[in-house]
């Protein structure tokens, strides 16, 4: 199991603290650090310091960490145009040395997109628009180097580009695609993605999503075992009863809603809730950090990394 650290930068966090805790993410041996890609919280949370852009914040951790891996969860499909946004991303991972994942999705909340000028169409636009993008995206990055690429959709088209820079990493970087759609979403990821990431359901409902994904693979001529499943859950841990509710009421939770919607508790008992989802097939978790301020939460959790860890053969 590869545990990652997540984060919600827009609730309120500057590019030191940031900085901050993608060191400690590094320090204390998590597999990655990633971030939401948001300009606004759905949530009522403080709005000082302001959103930070999460490629510009990425390309700053590329240069100031050394081992993890960086990404999105997830870049929406509505804040950029599909050239620029593949020229970003494979910038940013030469810079990081190969280090990038690229979360993508089609974009939900239209909040932020009133608040900063972005257009936000309806939910069949949205999707159509993010295929488009993935197919754009990832066939600049496969094109071989010295030949062009071009592509004609309903709305995007590109002409005779020079699919220029390359990643790092070959053919290109990862992707991921998640979500909760029965349909649309399962068959992208079967067509795209490396990774389907399911957040902050149920052990059921995530296994349930994991089928269909699976079904989606085995549908399009795909081996279903080369996805890689994930999940993603907001954590909270604490040595003690009153430590972890504390942490609780920092981000404005409980610990016993937390314990059925979430991974709360000590070390231990998270360990043991992530042994479910293991079981329901997922390799890979997201633990969604709400208080960066908090770098002795990150450290405690850093001793369920033994316990997640499975010998090899």
């Amino acid at each position: 199991m590869r545990l990652r650290i997540f984060t919600e930068p827009h609730r309120g966090a500057d590019y030191p603290t940031l900085l901050t805790v993608a060191k400690a993410t590094e320090d204390l041996g998590f597999d990655a650090f990633f971030r939401s890609d948001h300009y606004l919280s759905s949530g009522p949370v403080r709005e000082l310091p302001g959103p930070t852009d999460a490629w510009i914040t990425l390309a700053g951790l590329a240069l100031e960490t050394e081992r993890i891996r960086l990404g999105t969860l997830v870049s929406p499909a509505t804040f950029r145009f599909p050239g620029p946004l593949a020229v970003a991303v494979a910038q940013v991972d030469q810079m990081s040395g190969g280090r990038v994942e690229f979360g993508f999705g089609a974009g939900w909340f239209d909040g932020e997109h009133a608040a900063y000028a972005i257009p936000f169409p309806d939910v069949g636009e949205r999707f159509e628009r993010f295929e488009e993008q993935l197919e754009i995206i990832t066939g600049l990055w496969e094109t071989p180097e010295g030949e062009r690429y071009s592509f004609a959709g309903k709305h995007y088209t590109v002409t005779d580009s020079p699919a220029l820079p390359k990643p790092s990493q070959r053919p290109r970087p990862p992707v991921l695609v998640g979500g909760f759609g029965a349909k649309r979403t399962p068959r992208l990821a079967a067509r795209f993605a490396d990774e389907f990431n399911v957040p902050f359901l149920g052990v059921s409902e995530t296994a349930a999503s994991f089928g269909r994904v699976a079904r989606a693979c085995a549908a399009a001529g795909r081996e279903p075992v080369s996805m890689v499943y994930s999940a993603a859950q907001v954590v909270c841990c604490g040595r003690g009863d009153a430590e972890l509710a504390r942490r609780a009421a920092v981000i404005g939770r409980t610990p016993d809603e937390l314990r059925e919607h979430g991974l709360a508790g000590s070390p231990a008992e998270i360990a043991e809730k992530i042994a479910e989802y293991a079981a329901a097939g997922a390799s890979t978790m997201y633990l969604q950090v709400l208080d960066l301020t908090d770098l002795d939460h990150l450290e405690l959790l850093s001793h369920v990394l033994p316990l997640t860890t499975r010998p090899g053969p």
